[in-house]
């Protein structure tokens, strides 16, 4: 009976170390919920992503950093799925005097509660805070002796964010909803800023984007085109490709307002190509269609006054005019099927389609492709029946 008992308790004992063990390798560490959780974000799936984020909030065991990591993810989340309000609180107790806020607070909700404030002296501390601690982040990145040209792909991100947060400021002084832009400084303030930033990184294409903005509203054309047709020095080995392989990395929106400024620097060629990458990637811009209309209508005007455009060789005024034409329709077509807001885009597509119309462009004739298309249909339907079978 005593070897039975005591068999007995070992049973027991083994059964209860094995229900923990299983309790937890069953209970992922809160690193891998935020890696998941990141992951979820970047392919858009916020809802899932919140799930995971949650798990990670409602635990006991993780550190400090991974909850305030948590919380600027979950922010983050908020912003995608149109809770703005509850994104800035939550972004506001990442930062002092808030009692829970981490010391130094990250830079990164300073720039997000920047992008979010209605009053523009605030914004601008917000990304002047962001600065002052990315700043002492990259004294401290400095490399040592014994680093020698090793590169540090973390210095990189912190240096991008740097000139990220000047050119915020300079745009909350440009933009003419504030009275800013009206100050007898403004145009001082955004140069100074635009030097800070181009000795951060003298290279970065954002930057020399922003700088050419500012020199088209000093009517400065010259000095607007030449920020704008500077890239990065590269190997004599480089791609042909590269320069539009880097302007292809940055945002959609930055790669919109990049080919505006390019039409209005009369740099049609390099505009329409930067447009045409844009439409590759996202055909459903109503921004990009219009412009790509635009674009093509001032080539169209430049070939009918006698001049030429690279790339339209060969091709009739009225071929690049009906080319433009094309693409107004389908902008307005979209406008209208996502209900765009953007009521000037619209009035100016409709400003152009009026003088196409007294010159007597027509759109371009559809090609009847239904039978192709037809034919495709049923061989598509012959092979999945053999799957099926």
């Amino acid at each position: 009976m005593g070897r039975t008992r005591t068999k007995a308790k070992k049973s027991v004992s083994a059964v209860t170390n094995s229900s923990q063990s299983s309790s937890s390798s069953a209970a992922p560490a809160i690193s891998a919920l935020l890696d998941k959780a990141q992951e979820l974000i970047v392919q858009c799936d916020f809802p899932l992503a919140r799930k995971f984020i949650d798990r990670a909030l409602v635990r006991d065991d993780g550190s400090v950093s991974e909850k305030n990591q948590a919380k600027e993810m979950m922010g983050v989340v908020l912003l995608e799925t149109g809770e703005v309000d509850e994104a800035r609180e939550l972004f506001l107790t990442l930062l002092p005097p808030h009692p829970t806020a981490p010391t130094p607070p990250p830079p990164s909700a300073h720039l997000y509660l920047a992008q979010l404030s209605a009053d523009p002296y605030t914004a601008l501390k917000h990304y002047q805070a962001a600065i002052d601690i990315l700043q002492t982040q990259l004294k401290g990145k400095a490399p040592s002796p014994t680093q020698g040209d090793e590169h540090d792909e973390g210095e990189d991100e912190v240096r991008s964010n740097i000139v990220r947060a000047y050119v915020g400021m300079v745009e909350v002084w440009m933009d003419p909803e504030y009275d800013l832009c009206f100050d007898p400084a403004a145009s001082s303030t955004c140069d100074s800023l635009l030097a800070n930033a181009l000795q951060i990184d003298p290279h970065n294409l954002e930057a020399l984007q922003c700088l050419a903005s500012v020199r088209l509203s000093q009517e400065k054309m010259e000095e607007a085109l030449a920020a704008l047709l500077t890239f990065p020095p590269s190997s004599p080995d480089a791609p042909p490709a590269r320069n539009q392989a880097l302007v292809a990395a940055l945002p959609l929106s930055v790669r919109l307002a990049r080919a505006k400024l390019l039409l209005e620097c009369g740099a049609y060629h390099e505009a329409l190509d930067v447009l045409e990458n844009v439409l590759a990637s996202d055909d459903s811009s109503v921004e990009g269609w219009y412009l790509m209309g635009w674009g093509w209508w001032l080539v169209a005007e430049r070939q009918k006054e006698g001049g030429e455009v690279e790339g339209s060789e060969g091709l009739t005024w009225e071929d690049i005019a009906r080319d433009s034409r094309d693409c107004l329709e389908t902008c307005q077509m979209l406008h209208k099927s996502q209900s765009d807001p953007d009521t000037p885009i619209l009035e100016h597509v409709q400003e152009l389609l009026g003088t196409l119309d007294a010159l007597g462009i027509t759109p371009s004739p559809i090609q009847d492709d239904e039978e192709g298309d037809g034919d495709g249909l049923e061989d598509a339907s012959d092979d999945e029946d053999v799957e099926m079978s």
